[in-house]
């Protein structure tokens, strides 16, 4: 889709990433969640470019026009296709945004490669152990709105075939009973509605974006999962924002707001209000002005 960006494939951790770039200075790398792919970001590409940033948006591994390999869906992994992309970009380190998938991948990352994260924003994703200790301390809450959400997943082919199904209207489905209602009322809404729809009719985009919930469930109860958990229990020393929509029926605030644990630098929580689980695409102008004023005080914090 042409607007304002440059669009392009990047070579990062063995596969082929498509972008979508705005903007000169300091590099900002978008990573969006499920099911949405680069275009999510539209308004913070272009707002975060006008203030003064290099702002990339990525199609994560299996998404929009980024490759599509039969595995890779872990978050070990999808933390190196970010962590190659920004060396491939030619950048020391990065802000990182990222929202559902997209933040946990930032979480990660920011654990596992802290050198390649400048700061970190992370709207409606908490820390990977933060979901996993709320989905068990709280079942009736996290727990039974991850089970709701994701359990179907599960099971092969017939997901990957009702995400399809009509149009990939179930997508739109999922889409409304995640948002805030006013902006499912918005004339906005159709659009966004049609775009992530025919996003998800790509061909391999389906199966592949369900690996990723298919990993999460899985490696619970096997040894790479054990490993991950230990690896990404480092703190984080890099500063953190934390954005959460007040009506997000999927992620809660106590599962947010315990992400702090993991943290050992600066951790700000900022509530939207109003919004559901797509803060960037409901309140894109407070999105915006938060991550703004975010990465314009990260780079005082690092002036001499």
């Amino acid at each position: 889709m042409s607007g304002p960006w440059r669009h392009r494939g990047v070579s990062a951790n063995g596969i082929r990433l498509h972008v979508a770039e705005c903007g000169d200075g300091p590099l900002v790398v978008l990573a969006h969640g499920f099911p949405e792919f680069w275009w999510c970001w539209r308004q913070q590409l272009v707002g975060l470019a006008e203030a003064g940033f290099r702002t990339v948006a990525v199609d994560l591994r299996g998404y929009g026009d980024s490759d599509k390999p039969p595995r890779g869906y872990d978050l070990w992994t999808l933390s190196g296709d970010l962590g190659g992309l920004i060396r491939a970009l030619g950048a020391r380190e990065a802000a990182v945004v990222g929202h559902g998938w997209g933040g946990l991948v930032g979480w990660t990352l920011a654990a596992l490669h802290p050198r390649l994260v400048r700061s970190l924003a992370v709207l409606g994703a908490p820390h990977p152990l933060a979901l996993r200790r709320a989905v068990w301390t709280d079942p009736r809450g996290q727990g039974a709105a991850v089970a709701r959400f994701a359990a179907g997943f599960q099971v092969p082919m017939w997901p990957e075939r009702s995400l399809r199904a009509d149009g990939a209207a179930r997508v739109e489905r999922l889409v409304r009973s995640l948002a805030g209602s006013s902006w499912v009322a918005s004339p906005e809404f159709a659009e966004v509605a049609a775009r992530t729809r025919r996003a998800m009719l790509i061909p391999g985009v389906a199966h592949c974006s369900l690996e990723y919930f298919r990993w999460a469930v899985r490696s619970q109860a096997r040894p790479d999962g054990r490993r991950f958990a230990s690896a990404v229990s480092r703190p984080v020393r890099a500063p953190v924002l934390a954005v959460r929509g007040v009506d997000d029926p999927l992620v809660s605030e106590r599962a947010v707001r315990g992400s702090a644990r993991w943290v050992a630098g600066e951790y700000r929580y900022v509530p939207l209000a109003g919004c559901g689980h797509f803060p960037h695409q409901e309140a894109p102008g407070a999105t915006t002005a938060l991550l703004v004023e975010f990465l314009r005080s990260d780079e005082i914090r690092d002036s001499p």
